[in-house]
């Protein structure tokens, strides 16, 4: 079996195992298990110019091969055009991106000395897997280099509309580079229908043919397990103390504009506001990390839910009771899997997401005998999986509210009976399925549009009602 090369913007610190370690590298362990493998990407530190010759060393089968960026190359390769413009584009929020041609020259600039430093590393039979936006550019530059090994690429966000898209400057050369690729993968099919009409009016017909949908999936089993142990800690035991048995609904987010948190808190409002008879009886836990708080739209938007937890909580709170309690650092993840199994609701209202792994998570968390009621936006790649959960539009404050109401006075029977679908489906397609799926289409002779639908469930996202009809909420009397 051929050597797999990984490449992404940060390589995993290979000391980290299960519950501390990143997500892709818990993705990616199935392959990495199975084969001799190179993990190559940017070290996570700066210097004073971006390296050419890469640190390397072992761990187990795997060898990590790193760079440092130079602090000029980080300013407009990540912080400007990665973060800057490319994330918000692919989100769908051209009014959020920032454009500079500084930051384009940094970005193509990275992307080559990405590929300047692994070329010779290189064997002629390796498989080489290129992971998210940070390196559109980076297949193109491999074959100027003359490497000729089969190349994958996954983004693991969405991928907009070609008429956002294009709203990107330099978005044609972005999608002129993607031809250099073997296979390409996406979330679901919606985004790969969006690649490949981008690829098929750059007159790339060919490279149309080698995209598909992959959606991804977690450690069912294993998370599952792990919300099981967690629940018996003295972390969760607090917390349930504290709710002095109101239900728990929450929420786990980094903070970011792409996860409607603004919105979420808005309609737990609402819900306080239409449906008194709620009042007193729920209480709604926001983790939401602070990251990139260097960038200026991410202070507003902390200083906006600052704000909007404060009021919420100032008109509803009660002596022994606050409406909702915000946490804005990380907490850890074994931990969050034993809020999730003792949480009643699990609100996840991005605005756009590819998949969103933070509502299979909740799914697997959940107690067979009683489990929870899970609200999802059906903008999230994983709205196209879970049929059971109760679907919202993330803009609309008010339809979260109706949904919490739903959720909270659901009967038993039909949680559980939403839950068992989903539950299924989230086993069905584990990480290690979606890794192997991928690689059988890249290193394959199979169409890789055809392997990717072969593989999972996947329909339109604006087709039919998806799930058992969701009951009318009834309006409460105004509060």
């Amino acid at each position: 079996m051929s050597r797999l090369v990984i490449v992404a913007n940060r390589t995993p610190d290979p000391r980290e195992r299960g519950a501390s370690a990143g997500g892709l590298a818990v993705a990616l362990k199935d392959a990495l298990a199975r084969r001799d493998a190179l993990w190559f990407g940017w070290s996570g530190g700066t210097a004073a110019e971006t390296a050419t010759v890469p640190s390397e060393f072992r761990h187990g089968r795997t060898a990590y091969a790193t760079i440092d960026l130079g602090e000029v190359d980080y300013r407009h390769y990540y912080q400007g055009f990665a973060n800057g413009a490319l994330w918000p584009v692919l989100h769908y929020r051209l009014g959020v991106a920032r454009f500079d041609r500084e930051d384009w020259v940094g970005y193509r600039r990275v992307n080559a000395a990405f590929a300047a430093a692994l070329a010779p590393l290189l064997r002629p039979d390796d498989t080489i897997w290129i992971h998210d936006f940070h390196l559109f550019l980076l297949a193109a530059e491999l074959r100027a280099l003359g490497c000729r090994q089969r190349i994958g690429f996954f983004l693991h966000v969405p991928f907009p509309p070609r008429a956002v898209f294009t709203g990107l400057p330099n978005a044609g050369a972005i999608i002129e580079a993607m031809g250099a690729l073997d296979a390409i993968g996406l979330q679901t099919e919606d985004d790969a229908e969006n690649l490949r009409g981008a690829l098929m009016a750059a007159g790339l017909a060919d490279a149309a043919l080698r995209v598909g949908a992959f959606p991804i999936g977690i450690d069912a089993a294993g998370f599952a397990a792990l919300a099981a142990r967690r629940f018996r800690s003295k972390e969760v035991a607090q917390l349930r103390a504290s709710l002095v048995d109101r239900a728990l609904a929450i929420g786990i987010d980094r903070l970011d504009y792409t996860k409607g948190l603004p919105q979420r808190i808005a309609g737990f409002g609402k819900l306080l506001q239409r449906f008194p008879r709620h009042r007193g009886k729920v209480t709604f836990l926001q983790v939401a990390p602070v990251s990139r708080g260097d960038v200026a739209q991410y202070r507003a938007l902390r200083r906006e839910l600052d704000e909007s937890v404060g009021r919420i909580n100032g008109q509803y709170a009660e002596p022994d009771w606050a409406p909702i309690r915000y946490i804005t650092r990380a907490v850890a993840r074994p931990t969050v899997a034993g809020y999730m199994r003792l949480a009643r609701i699990g609100l996840v209202t991005p605005l756009r997401d590819g998949m969103n792994l933070v509502a299979k998570e909740y799914v697997a968390a959940q107690d067979a005998a009683d489990p929870g009621v899970l609200i999802l936006s059906r903008f999230a790649g994983a709205a196209l999986d879970l049929d059971g959960a109760v679907l919202v539009n993330p803009l609309d404050p008010d339809d979260i509210a109706e949904a919490l109401d739903v959720a909270l006075t659901m009967p038993a029977d039909e949680r559980l009976d939403r839950w068992q679908r989903m539950d299924r489906a989230v086993r069905a397609t584990t990480a290690g399925i979606w890794c192997r799926r991928f690689l059988t289409a890249l290193e394959g002779d199979e169409p890789v549009a055809e392997a990717g639908r072969a593989g999972g469930r996947q329909v339109p996202r604006q087709g039919a009602a998806r799930g058992a009809p969701r009951r009318q909420a009834a309006a409460g009397p105004a509060g």
